[in-house]
């Protein structure tokens, strides 16, 4: 295979693996005048991309990963599309060796962080460098303009700093993509953006699922419903396509395509991954851990369905008592503060991810690179982005004047939202824990203390005291006498 006609003599990236992501990819540098070497270890794929896109840009297809790194122009920089894992392994030893001291290797695929860490180790002991760059936008950003997040030595990042600006989406004049931060920074913020993705997808089917079953609205009305929001504090990119899918009707029955779709949610990894981490971390991330449960309850589906044929009890279901303008309006205002709380976690775990591995991953950067190309862009991260500006050790997020100023008009139809929905019998994990988790930060005592006592008790793991400084513990065997250590 030989380099398309009238192109330069090298590339000055290249890309590896092509199926969807990584060919979208190619051609996004290719549009935007990039000479682009692409390979794949299948030709055909490679065959398929020039054959189809060819037009689009300057390529120089290879056949062999030595051509490749051949044709690629010094400081070599090659970015890796393929499967996570061990795939990933296997072409990154390929590109080691063929490669030179000083060229970039970039994963750019959803690697778990303590992987990119390892890698990068591994690679630069061997004088390259390794950034493992988190990509969000899925196949139309990966085209037209992703958010990126690159991690990696800052010295790679002068270098591919350029190349990345040209490809990527842009707000107000500025790239969605800059340097997060050392080894595994760029991927453990994409991992975290994966969490609160989800936990935004969750919220927004259980807001669906309360207009749907409780309001008693049908799919196309809660689409133009979902339309209308998007045109204030909600606008953001998910709303807007969950109007899109509401409206679609069965190309084959013509019912709403949302009732012909199995109810069980599929899952690559990264959420679950977030929720292990902010467990490990010890960041409370519970609408983002709910909605990763909820999507391991909703594909336990013979588990579901025993339930239903054994007809669990479910107790007095109450008829919606409220008029349905207002419910709406209560659902919109959940939706919002339920958000915003997946927000404030995903960037409490960010800040603490950033000091237990010493990244310094700036939240304002964040805010700014997450406003376009990516999946949870929405209206209010200009917000959260000045929030940081005006102080940077924020607490909490919410914790801001503006967001706590919010949430006062919010607070009470969340209430309403979560109660409505137990008394509906319709669960809303999300809402709920969302909630229950602003209730904690803003009580004054919390069951914390008689958990303590009960780790006394039955385990001597002691106690401190609220009057004076120490730590304690009351001897529950013998004469329940205080013991100061």
């Amino acid at each position: 295979m030989t380099q398309t006609a009238g192109k330069t003599d090298l590339a000055q990236i290249g890309v590896v693996g092509l199926a969807v992501m990584g060919s979208n990819l190619a051609r996004n540098f290719a549009r935007n005048g990039n000479t682009v070497a692409v390979y794949n270890r299948s030709p055909e794929k490679t065959r398929a991309l020039i054959e189809n896109h060819g037009d689009e840009g300057n390529f120089i297809p290879s056949e062999s990963i030595e051509d490749f790194v051949t044709s690629l122009e010094r400081p070599r920089k090659a970015i890796i599309m393929v499967q996570a894992g061990t795939a990933t392994d296997a072409v990154i030893s390929q590109l080691t060796e063929a490669m030179d001291e000083g060229d970039i290797i970039i994963d750019g695929g959803n690697a778990l962080f303590t992987d990119t860490i390892r890698r990068e180790k591994e690679v630069a002991d061997k004088g390259r460098h390794f950034v493992g760059a988190g990509i969000s936008g899925g196949e139309e950003g990966a085209l037209n303009g992703p958010s990126i997040m690159p991690g990696g030595p800052a010295e790679s990042w002068e270098t591919l700093g350029p190349i990345l600006e040209s490809i990527a989406a842009n707000v107000d004049g500025t790239p969605c993509v800059t340097h997060i931060g050392p080894d595994g920074a760029g991927h453990f913020v994409k991992m975290v953006h994966n969490g609160i993705e989800y936990a935004d997808m969750q919220v927004i089917g259980e807001a669906y699922q309360l207009l749907r079953y409780g309001a008693g609205m049908e799919p196309a009305e809660i689409a133009e419903t979902f339309k209308e929001w998007n045109s204030g504090d909600l606008d953001s990119y998910l709303i807007e396509i969950t109007a899109e899918v509401l409206a679609q009707k069965d190309p084959e029955t013509g019912a709403p395509l949302v009732d012909v779709i199995v109810d069980a949610a599929g899952q690559k990894g990264t959420g679950r991954w977030t929720a292990i981490n902010g467990l490990e971390l010890g960041v409370p991330i519970t609408g983002i851990a709910e909605s990763v449960f909820a999507r391991a309850l909703s594909s336990s589906t013979a588990q579901r369905s025993a339930a239903q044929e054994g007809q669990l009890p479910s107790g007095t279901i109450k008829e919606l008592d409220v008029d349905k303008a207002e419910f709406i309006e209560d659902v919109r205002r959940a939706l919002y503060a339920a958000k915003l709380i997946a927000y404030s976690q995903g960037f409490d775990e960010i800040k603490a991810g950033s000091e237990e591995f010493g990244w310094d991953v700036d939240p304002r950067d964040l805010a700014t690179i997450w406003r376009g190309g990516c999946i949870i862009r929405a209206k209010f991260l200009d917000r959260i982005r000045e929030a940081y500006d005006k102080n940077a050790d924020l607490p909490a997020l919410i914790l801001d004047p503006y967001f706590k100023a919010e949430l006062e008009d919010l607070i009470d139809p969340w209430r309403r939202v979560v109660v409505a929905a137990t008394q509906l019998g319709l669960p809303a994990p999300v809402f709920a824990s969302s909630l229950s988790y602003y209730d904690s930060l803003r009580a004054e005592r919390l069951p914390a203390a008689l958990i303590q006592g009960q780790r006394d008790f039955f385990g001597a793991h002691t106690f401190k005291r609220v009057d004076r400084e120490g730590t304690f513990h009351i001897e529950w065997s013998g004469d329940r006498s205080l013991t100061e250590y």
